[in-house]
């Protein structure tokens, strides 16, 4: 056998045999040969063909299932590819040991893992637990953030269904809900949500294989594949999973051969029932220049929203950030952060870390005014208290129309205009979610709010008469 050849079996055995939890391998088997399998006349094949050379006297049938299939998923781990491997026994005359004698090599430390493309190291976030060896895996092997856990998630009404499908999804991964797609705004919780479902996989189901990366990930390793003429092993690396988790997938739009390997590598992982996890900044649908057949894909199981927090649900997730950082926050200051801060979760985290820093570094307990001092920067954000009435009210009269038109079925352009304008403001200056705002406005779904909000602010942003008249409107909310 090849000195290379002779490494990667020894290799592979090592890693069967260190990863703890596998199944016990024969001590024969340390003295069996690897070589290549060829067929006269057969065409190079993308997949390895390679042979096991069992020694003397030992004979295919010795060998288990589970030993087949774990020595098999160890070669391709270190070769980086995917191998069809077959255990024959030793041909008649050929030389080698017979069962029983020393084995050539004792067993030695797990082998490091195998290059990329470059030549460096592939990213350690991509780690492919296999059984037997997922409880080895090296505390950073998914690069995952300690804190984003299950037990450390606020739930709300803003997102209670995304939090119970990915729940769903880390007990039962593949059956439930197929793809899962969430989308929010920066901030609201969908990273957290992605990670603890890989937090909690690795922690209770070993035995399942987790991929979570980032799409500008995804998109830089397809490139760096290509550029090194391995995109086999590439794909290897993201088809052979149970778990799917990709972040900020709209970072796919424009990459159209990147779009095509994505297609592919998700049909691979949906035929064979493995559970795939997305997560986008807005709806499949609204994701600029992606494919028709991605978006369609992307419907087939769960869409979940991700909504602002109400105050309530800012209320629980302040109390929870303080007391991760063992510091339990006066009511009066849980209230007045919840309120000064509406926009996301991470800004409510950055206003906690910063009241309680400023407390320290001022050497005076945490109070409501040493809160303010804190987030004074944050100190015009009280107007928005205002109610929905408020709005729709600075809204009527500006444009004379009056609250039952607004809350009709009509769509004429004399109604829906300020209808959208009321919406719009109301995401930004009341505490009220996307679904109760739509209630207001005569029992609108939140997606008919979201939709307003967003073309109205487009209208801001490109027409300077039209953004007067709206920040005019908003004076007037804000007047004492």
């Amino acid at each position: 056998m090849a000195s290379q050849d002779a490494r990667l079996w020894q290799e592979a055995l090592a890693q069967v045999q260190n990863g703890g939890g596998g199944p016990a391998l024969p001590p024969w088997l340390w003295q069996a040969d690897l070589v290549a399998r060829t067929e006269p006349g057969q065409a190079r094949a993308a997949a390895p063909r390679l042979q096991v050379r069992l020694p003397q006297a030992a004979r295919p049938d010795d060998l288990s299932a589970a030993v087949r299939t774990a020595v098999t998923r160890a070669l391709e781990r270190t070769m980086g590819k995917r191998v069809e491997l077959e255990f024959v026994a030793r041909p008649a005359g050929a030389r080698g040991p017979a069962v029983g004698s020393a084995p050539r090599s004792a067993p030695g430390p797990a082998p490091k893992p195998a290059a990329d493309p470059a030549g460096g190291r592939w990213p350690a976030r991509i780690a492919v637990a296999t059984p037997g060896q997922a409880r080895s895996w090296p505390s950073d092997a998914l690069r995952l953030n300690p804190h984003y856990t299950f037990e450390n998630f606020v739930t709300g009404p803003c997102n209670r269904m995304a939090h119970a499908a990915a729940l769903a999804i880390s007990d039962l991964p593949g059956r439930s809900y197929n793809p899962l797609f969430i989308h929010a705004g920066v901030g609201l919780g969908k990273s957290h949500l992605m990670q603890a479902i890989c937090h909690k996989v690795r922690a209770h189901r070993p035995e399942v294989s987790a991929l979570y990366v980032s799409c500008e990930d995804f998109v830089n390793q397809f490139i760096a594949a290509i550029g090194s003429g391995q995109i086999e092993e590439f794909r290897y690396r993201f088809r052979y999973l149970d778990i799917l988790v990709i972040d900020d997938i709209h970072f796919l739009a424009d990459k159209e051969r990147t779009q095509e390997e994505f297609f592919h590598t998700f049909n691979t992982l949906y035929q064979a029932q493995k559970q795939v996890v997305l997560s986008s900044d807005s709806p499949p649908h609204e994701i600029p220049r992606l494919e028709e057949r991605l978006v369609s894909r992307f419907k087939w199981g769960l869409v979940a929203r991700i909504d602002r927090p109400s105050f309530e649900t800012r209320v629980a997730i302040v109390q929870k950030k303080s007391k991760l950082r063992g510091v339990d926050l006066p009511d009066d200051v849980v209230r007045y952060i919840a309120t000064a801060v509406d926009t996301n979760n991470r800004e409510l985290e950055g206003a906690v870390i910063r009241t309680i820093g400023y407390a320290s570094l001022s050497n005076r307990p945490v109070s409501p005014d040493v809160a303010k001092e804190a987030l004074r920067d944050l100190a015009a954000l009280p107007a928005r208290t205002a109610t929905i009435q408020q709005v729709a009210d600075a809204v009527l009269v500006r444009y004379n129309a009056r609250l039952s038109d607004l809350q009709g079925k009509r769509r004429t352009q004399s109604v829906s205009l300020p209808r959208q304008i009321c919406m719009h403001l109301s995401r930004r200056l009341t505490n009220r979610s996307l679904g109760e705002i739509g209630v207001f406005f005569g029992g609108r779904d939140h997606t008919t709010v979201l939709h307003a909000d967003r073309r109205i602010a487009r209208m801001v942003d490109h027409d300077p008469v039209f953004r007067g008249i709206v920040e005019a409107i908003e004076r007037d909310i804000q007047r004492p």
